[in-house]
Parts: structure tokens; C-alpha cells; sequence
């Protein structure tokens, strides 16, 4: 894959990365999913294909700003989900310390 090829594969990768934060922000959990499995089958071709390469300065000033705006994008979508992801952890636990106690001391209700 030449320098180009993968260029396109980091636009790829950021215009997914873009709709991602926008169902993020929709609360749109499924559709994140699914954008994730796509942004993943992107990113293991850059491991694949991506190695040391010279590229010119204006593809190189190109791939940095494609990078940031990815990595952008990935810090957003983290501050909308992982305040969700501690609030559902949450809720799964209390779910469980809840049936734990009901289990233990429910069958001790009954006379």
C-alpha cells in the first residue's frame, strides 16, 4: 500500500471517528458500536500496511493534522462514554449486591 493509499485509510478513520462522537453525543450506543467495529477494521490495516516512510512535507503536515483530528474526536467520544460506562458498572453492581441480599436473606423471609 503506498503513501497515498494510507492516507486515505486516515481520512477513513477520522470521518468515522467524526460520527462517533456524533452518535456519542446522541446517545446512540448501538450505532457507536457499529462504527467502532468499522473504524477497527481501518485501524488494523494501518498496522498492517503502516511502516517507516519519508513523505513529502505536505503529506506528512496532511497525515499529522488527520491524526489530530482523530485523536480529538477519540478524546470526546471518551468524555461522553466512560461517565456512562462508571454510571452502568454502577448500576450492575447494585443490581448484583441486590440479588446477592435477596438470595442470602429472601429465603429467610418466608414463615
Amino acid at each position: 500500500m503506498n503513501s497515498l493509499e494510507l492516507l486515505n485509510v486516515y481520512e477513513k478513520v477520522a470521518h468515522i471517528t467524526a460520527e462517533m462522537l456524533v452518535a456519542a453525543q446522541s446517545n446512540d450506543w448501538e450505532l457507536l458500536a457499529q462504527l467502532e467495529g468499522d473504524c477497527s477494521t481501518h485501524v488494523s490495516t494501518l498496522r498492517e500496511f503502516e511502516g517507516p516512510s519519508e513523505l513529502p512535507a505536505d503529506l506528512k503536515a496532511k497525515k499529522v493534522s488527520i491524526i489530530k483530528r482523530i485523536l480529538a474526536d477519540d478524546r470526546a467520544i471518551r468524555d461522553i462514554t466512560e461517565p456512562w460506562m462508571q454510571n452502568l458498572a454502577n448500576l450492575m453492581k447494585s443490581s448484583s449486591t441486590t440479588r446477592k441480599l435477596s438470595q442470602s436473606y429472601g429465603a429467610n423471609q418466608m414463615g
